[in-house]
């Protein structure tokens, strides 16, 4: 039986998480669980899964992590934390050796070349549960990466994939909250209206698999069945299909290496229609500009996550209007970024640096 402590415990990965150990409980069990802010949960899901070693946002510091693994002992983390503040985590969950199921994507969009390296000297294994980067993940395992030419990263295209440029203008919170598709927290929600989201993801591809901007390529793929593709040498496309719910990935991760038997319904092919649109980065740029920092590397990634968590913040919290998240991030992409990503340290100068010209924008 896995050892499972939970980062984030009650948010969407947290919650979908638990649920899978609900339903599989002679194979995981709760060893420890972290909340952000709310406590009162924390708490009942304490009492519910008879578990003591809890942490809450009152101390997120590396030495608290630090605490909390030593208490709990657990075989694997989930960390389902939202935003840059996931970094410190992970950093930490595998500086002791221990395997993460990965659904922060901030991890690696800022320090991807760092974490993989750290988890490779500490035999730790780095395990993606974003829906795209499980189905690579286990895609590339499959067919093997010297077989693979490109990846195909799919989107669903968010509420506004039909939308007019001079409709993106006009954009109210309430309508960028409203996901065809998943139901999520509000920062990754409205990341996924604007193709933030997937610009992220383009990022964390290109760290986790060792590809370049020309090998990666975004569709628009509305019903969100097909999580992601490859393409090999030959020019054959591999899919990888589910219904768009979460628990998969996680339990991929929960189980990896092996490939259990679970209590989810098995996909059904029967009326089901699939269909697929290019991306209209025009109208969308932070995409472009995700493609724009593969490229460039360096303290770019950083500076695009922290630019544009700044910006949807203050959308959020009605300080700016929709089209301004983009332009936000665009004038601090603008500045010199190519100190070269040597440490720790650095990634969180660079982030720092980023948040307070995307402030002064404001």
């Amino acid at each position: 039986m896995k050892r499972v402590l939970v980062l984030g415990c009650t948010g969407s990965i947290g919650t979908s998480t638990l649920d899978i150990i609900n339903n599989m409980g002679s194979d995981f069990c709760v060893c420890g669980l972290q909340a952000h802010s709310n406590k009162n949960k924390l708490t009942e899901l304490s009492a519910n899964y008879k578990c003591s070693s809890l942490l809450s946002c009152e101390d997120n510091s590396a030495e608290a992590f630090q605490k909390l693994i030593d208490e709990s002992k657990p075989d694997i983390v989930v960390n389902g934390i939202a935003g840059a503040a996931g970094l410190v985590p992970s950093k930490v969950v595998l500086e002791n050796g221990i395997d993460l199921a990965l659904a922060n994507k901030e991890t690696i969009v800022m320090s991807g070349p760092l974490i993989k390296e750290l988890a490779r000297t500490k035999g730790a294994q780095l395990l993606p549960v974003d829906s795209e980067h499980s189905a690579i993940f286990n895609l590339t395992q499959r067919i093997g990466m010297n077989n693979i030419s490109k990846i195909v990263i799919t989107a669903s295209g968010g509420p506004f994939r039909t939308y007019t440029k001079e409709q993106l203008e006009n954009v109210t919170l309430e309508q960028a909250l409203k996901h065809p598709t998943w139901n999520m927290g509000k920062k990754i929600t409205i990341d996924s209206s604007t193709l933030a989201n997937k610009g992220l993801e383009v990022i964390e591809a290109a760290f986790l698999f060792d590809v370049t901007a020309d090998q990666i390529q975004v569709v628009v793929h509305p019903q969100s069945l097909i999580h992601s593709l490859v393409r090999t040498n030959d020019g054959e496309l591999y899919a990888q299909i589910s219904e768009p719910d979460m628990k998969h990935p996680i339990l991929c991760a929960l189980n990896w290496p092996e490939n259990k038997a679970c209590y989810m319904e098995q996909f059904d092919l029967f009326d089901k229609e699939m269909t697929f649109y290019k991306p209209r980065m025009d109208d969308f740029p932070l995409l472009s500009y995700a493609f724009e920092c593969v490229k460039k590397g360096n303290c770019y990634p950083i500076a695009f996550n922290a630019a544009n968590e700044v910006a949807v913040h203050a959308f959020i919290d009605g300080k700016i209007t929709y089209p301004a998240i983009s332009r936000i991030v665009r004038s601090v992409l603008d500045n010199d970024w190519n100190t070269k990503l040597d440490s720790f340290d650095t990634v969180f100068e660079a982030d720092k640096k980023a948040r307070t010209f995307a402030s002064e924008q404001l």
